[in-house]
């Protein structure tokens, strides 16, 4: 099992800025992506922000410019570091990382796709 802990997450007025952290731990045998999510009441989850193995990354169009993503390849740890926050970038948090784990038993190892717990951020009008 892989098992995220998100954390960083709460309330910021306009034009402040949070950052947010998202560790990954467990039968991790190796990453292939990790990113960010968000969902706000009434709408549907949306990309924020994802990087790959090789450190490419890419953003939702109204991220672009304030938010940037990180990952430390040796703690398993994705951040996002958000800036200029506006209410519209209110939303839950949800932190995905995508790759392979060893399983007892198992000749390979198998693939995962695990989600956080999520974590609420505030920016209020």
């Amino acid at each position: 099992q892989v098992q995220l802990v998100e954390s960083g997450g709460g309330l910021v007025q306009p034009g402040g800025s949070l950052t947010l952290s998202c560790s990954a731990s467990g039968n991790i045998f190796s990453i292939n992506a990790m990113g960010w999510y968000r969902q706000a009441p009434g709408a549907q989850r949306e990309l924020v922000a994802r990087i790959i193995t090789s450190g490419s990354s890419n953003y939702g169009d109204s991220v672009k410019g304030r938010f940037t993503i990180s990952r430390d390849n040796v703690d398993n740890t994705v951040y996002l570091q958000m800036k200029d926050l506006k209410p519209e970038d209110t939303a839950v948090y949800y932190c995905n990382v995508m790759g392979y784990m060893t399983v007892d038993g198992a000749p390979v190892p198998r693939p995962f796709d695990s989600w956080g717990q999520g974590t609420q951020v505030t920016v209020p009008s």
